[in-house]
């Protein structure tokens, strides 16, 4: 690795720096195992600390993975492109197609985690649905796993006074999913907002995701709006970052 006098950036810094630009020349390929701390020592004449430190930045940004006894590899998982617009036309759900059906071009998705429950929305959510003191959401918790890899959690909230007795309140709900059964109760949703942000995971989502603490979660709040005007869902959803790439595709 090339350095100059005048190069002030941290050794472990310095090492992560070549090992991405190995990773992105194609030195080393998907499943790669990349140099161990040991490795790194001999090379660079570091402590242990700074060779660790070097790998642990490299696994915060989604480009290599430990494995126990094994060492770090370079991740191998193809992204996951998400068409923020796309996925949520008509054509899409109205015609009994995933959302999902969009982003993940014939891979296989699963759902492997779905739990449905009446309970009180979180006051900030309670608050955009318009439900009232005391009125109940049904609440949608499920968990998407592509290519055998946890990708997205996702937590919905509907009005119970909506949905009730619909098979949204049931783990399957059927072809075009919450969208579909919405619009046979007479709520199609006809406007999206989303906001995005993003941080790092709590102990929990970096367990369900099956990711290091260090490796960030874009957390995307998409609101439903009927064509009265009326918010009829709420999706909270944490997405691994280093899976996704999100397009949005507009006209001027």
């Amino acid at each position: 690795m090339a350095t100059t006098d005048d190069d002030r950036r941290p050794k472990y810094q310095r090492i992560a720096d070549s090992l991405r630009e190995a990773i992105q020349s194609g030195e080393y390929g998907p499943g790669d195992r990349l140099p161990g701390e040991n490795d790194l020592i001999a090379e660079y004449g570091v402590a242990r600390m700074t060779a660790r430190q070097a790998l642990g930045v490299l696994q915060s940004e989604g480009l290599a993975e430990s494995r126990k006894g094994a060492g770090v590899f370079v991740r191998d998982f193809r992204p996951l492109r998400r068409h923020g617009i796309k996925r949520l036309a008509q054509d899409q759900w109205g015609t009994g197609r995933s959302i999902w059906a969009a982003d993940t071009e014939g891979r296989d998705l699963v759902v492997d985690q779905v739990t449905v429950s009446e309970e009180t929305a979180p006051t900030q959510f309670a608050e955009v649905l318009g439900l009232s003191e005391g009125e109940t959401a049904c609440v949608r918790r499920r968990r998407f796993v592509l290519d055998g890899k946890p990708v997205l959690l996702a937590t919905s909230y509907l009005p119970m006074s909506v949905v009730a007795g619909s098979a949204i309140t049931e783990e399957n709900t059927g072809p075009g999913g919450t969208y579909a059964r919405l619009a046979e109760l007479g709520h199609k949703p006809v406007h999206f907002r989303e906001e995005i942000r993003s941080r790092m995971p709590s102990k929990d989502e970096a367990k369900r995701l099956s990711i290091s603490v260090g490796t960030p979660v874009i957390l995307i709040c998409r609101t439903a709006f009927a064509e009265d005007g009326r918010p009829v869902e709420i999706n909270d959803m944490a997405l691994d970052a280093a899976s996704y790439i999100l397009e949005y595709a507009f006209d001027a």
